[in-house]
């Protein structure tokens, strides 16, 4: 199926979220609005780290998509750059699915949401807040900042805590901000360290783009250990896909597992690939003709 895809922007708490809208090119006979699919990445990635390549699968099945930047990150606005902040990027996807549901041709009551690692996390706690949303697929979630924490190692865990207080302290005093990288090799200080973080994270960033930046607001590191959004998945109603990597160690399976089990209406896939496999390759095109599957069972086209 041949799509469109048009470069849009949608506000969220009064700043400009970068996006991109797919949507198929359907037949004059077709008739009504069609479901679309809202895709937010994870730790600090932005939209152009594989995210067309799922959306281009979901489109090319009949599903019109929303591929969108938290604020902070890639071609959306907000100040300081680089800043993870929970709170603003959950409500970047309220934003989002309100500007998907006020689009020409979309079916406001059949919105899915697609999200993957640290983003895979938000969109449980988003579908548990809004139970209009129709179905979601969570890939690879982070579900449990302790368990994810712990994949760091004692010293290193040390060194990213000491950089989110001295950050705390800079924002306090209108100072620059303390970085720590999101992927470092192991043992070093950097919020994912394992031995395939390095070259698996910046493996999906695309040649040539010299605007991503391998590091954050050190605050995050701070937060991380505290949230448990794999609690949400009891709360929602409506279809969830768990893409659970088996071999994953950023956001390991157990945690997963365990959440996913109490969604009342949960399916899990597991993969017996490690948490960066899943975006290239094999693995994903395995992966993501599961999730058109779904797709296809939670929201017919």
């Amino acid at each position: 199926m041949t799509f469109t895809r048009t470069d849009v922007g949608f506000s969220s708490a009064g700043e400009r979220c970068a996006g991109w809208l797919y949507r198929p090119e359907v037949d004059d006979n077709a008739s009504g609005p069609v479901p679309i699919v809202v895709l937010g990445h994870g730790l600090g990635a932005v939209k152009e780290m594989r995210l067309d390549a799922f959306a281009e699968r979901f489109v090319a099945a009949g599903y019109a998509a929303l591929v969108f930047d938290y604020r902070h990150f890639g071609g959306s606005e907000g100040t300081p750059r680089q800043l993870l902040d929970i709170g603003r990027q959950r409500a970047d996807w309220h934003a989002a699915i309100a500007y998907a549901r006020g689009l020409d041709g979309i079916d406001p009551d059949r919105v899915a949401l697609f999200g993957t690692s640290f983003g895979g996390g938000h969109v449980l706690a988003v579908a548990a807040q809004d139970p209009r949303v129709a179905a979601v697929i969570s890939q690879c979630p982070f579900t449990s900042g302790l368990a994810s924490a712990l994949t760091l190692g004692v010293g290193p865990s040390i060194r990213v805590t000491a950089l989110g207080l001295r950050d705390a302290v800079a924002h306090l005093t209108r100072r620059s901000r303390v970085m720590v990288p999101l992927a470092g090799r192991p043992g070093e200080a950097a919020l994912m360290n394992a031995p395939d973080a390095l070259g698996g994270y910046l493996g999906i960033v695309p040649d040539g783009d010299d605007d991503f930046a391998n590091a954050v607001a050190a605050t995050i590191g701070l937060q991380i250990p505290m949230q448990r959004p794999g609690k949400y998945a009891a709360d929602i109603e409506v279809p969830v896909l768990f893409g659970v990597c088996e071999s994953d160690t950023v956001a390991p399976m157990g945690p997963t597992l365990r959440f996913a089990a109490k969604a009342p209406k949960g399916v899990i896939k597991r993969y017996p690939v490690g948490h960066f496999d899943i975006y290239v390759g094999e693995p994903f095109e395995i992966a993501v003709a599961d999730y058109v599957q779904f797709l296809r069972e939670a929201l017919p086209v």
